[in-house]
């Protein structure tokens, strides 16, 4: 009660009978209102106690949605150098010589996010070449949808990759594996399902009208012509044949079952798309695979079929004109690949060595236009993992492969190379 209050009681007691009111009335109505007074201040003092309260609860809660957007925003730099020692038998120069080391690669990656935006970006130096393998923004909308935007890796068969060894599977050289390209991508993943969805508008350098120097300089081999007749494989396609991948959509599902001691991976892949040719002739490509991945233990199994085929109107067309590594090279214009690849990882303690994975890695391309040869390539390694240092030993039994004496159109003998590539990811 307030000083009012008081004098509003002295007022009623004045106003009352003597017989009403005694000194005692007087002193006791006084004494009521102090304590009304001191019970409104001790209020008034709880009320501004807990507004302060909730002033500094909201300050701290505040402080700590700062806090979180810094940690949830990170910035990563990473990279890789590696060296390559080869012996080849088909190449008689390198066998004299007792093989060849040569320097392979400098990279960079960099990596990161602010909240849900994602970003991510490799470069890669070569001896003969400077590319970029990847380089795309995404976004995160919730625990199991992704987008991205940029060159990022076309969702197609087993993912990451359909094989174990440094030199991939056969279909890296057809461009189904591991391949990177200029478009949108949209990932859902649940607990037992994954669904891609893509729209590549080209290749990573612009298609056929990309600003580029060298269409070759490329880091996954992409179409870039149509071989004509009496072209060597090797040659850069003729004036007008000039051709480049646009408007091409991918789609990929795959769903995981998990039993007492198995996982296991089933996969379905399509990709279609079309051909831009500089001579305004029309063409289109269109490939699928069904895959397998199985995981036993310490086991890994990788099975694959793929059929892919290209066609331009007008035109007989056999042969495909594609390029990479700074080269150009042909395909064939359709086919069927089969990959089959055993894998076994065993941790080990010897000195700085974590960790040895043994494997044996199976392709094989056949129904080849034009009664080509079949392309085969067996690689039998072991890959050694030591902290950073992460090197694979390579064995590889080849026929018409790329890297092992042959091309994918050609009609060679069988050939060998021993490969060991040291490399150390910081």
């Amino acid at each position: 009660m307030t000083r009012y209050s008081l004098a509003a009681s002295c007022i009623a007691l004045a106003l009352a009978t003597p017989a009403q009111a005694s000194p005692i009335d007087y002193e006791l109505a006084a004494l009521k209102a102090r304590i009304e007074q001191l019970e409104s201040q001790q209020q008034q003092a709880k009320e501004q106690n807990q507004q302060q309260r909730e002033q500094e609860a909201l300050a701290k809660q505040q402080a700590a949605v700062e806090e979180q957007k810094v940690q949830e925003s990170s910035l990563k730099f990473g990279g890789a150098v590696r060296v390559n020692y080869s012996y080849e038998d088909f190449d008689e120069d390198n066998a004299d010589r007792g093989g060849d080391f040569d320097f392979d690669l400098f990279r960079i990656d960099v990596s990161g996010n602010y909240q849900d935006l994602i970003f991510s970006a490799q470069y890669r130096w070569f001896e003969y070449m400077n590319v970029i393998q990847h380089a795309w923004i995404g976004y995160n909308f919730d625990e199991q949808q992704q987008a991205k935007i940029g060159v990022t890796q076309v969702p197609f068969g087993i993912l990451s990759y359909a094989s174990n060894n440094y030199f991939f599977s056969s279909n890296f050289y057809l461009g189904l594996e591991d391949d990177h390209d200029m478009g949108l991508n949209y990932t859902y993943k649940g607990d037992s399902n994954q669904f891609d969805f893509a729209f590549y508008k080209n290749d990573e350098q612009g298609g056929l009208d990309g600003f580029v120097s060298d269409r070759t300089d490329r880091y996954a081999y992409d179409v870039v012509g149509i071989r004509l007749d009496g072209e060597d494989a090797y040659d850069a396609p003729s004036a007008g044949y000039a051709a480049g991948e646009v408007n091409t959509f991918n789609a990929r599902y795959a769903h995981n079952f998990a039993f007492d001691k198995v996982n296991l991976e089933l996969g379905a892949s399509i990709q279609a798309g079309q051909l831009e040719i500089e001579n305004g002739t029309d063409g289109d490509n269109v490939a699928a695979a069904i895959h397998g991945v199985i995981n036993y233990g310490r086991w890994n199994v990788k099975l694959q079929m793929t059929d892919y085929k290209y066609d331009v109107d007008g035109m007989d067309v056999d042969r495909i004109v594609v390029a990479a590594y700074h080269f150009y090279d042909s395909i064939p214009a359709e086919a069927t690949t089969y990959i089959a690849n055993l894998a076994y990882s065993l941790p080990v303690d010897i000195g700085p060595i974590s960790n040895l994975t043994f494997y044996n890695d199976y392709s094989l391309v056949t129904d080849k236009p034009a009664a080509m040869e079949d392309t085969f390539m067996n690689v039998t390694g072991m890959a050694v993992s030591a902290g950073g240092l992460y090197t694979y030993f390579d064995f590889v039994v080849a026929e018409n492969q790329p890297f092992i004496g042959g091309t994918m159109v050609g009609d060679g003998g069988t050939n060998t190379r021993f490969n060991i590539n040291f490399g150390y990811y910081f």
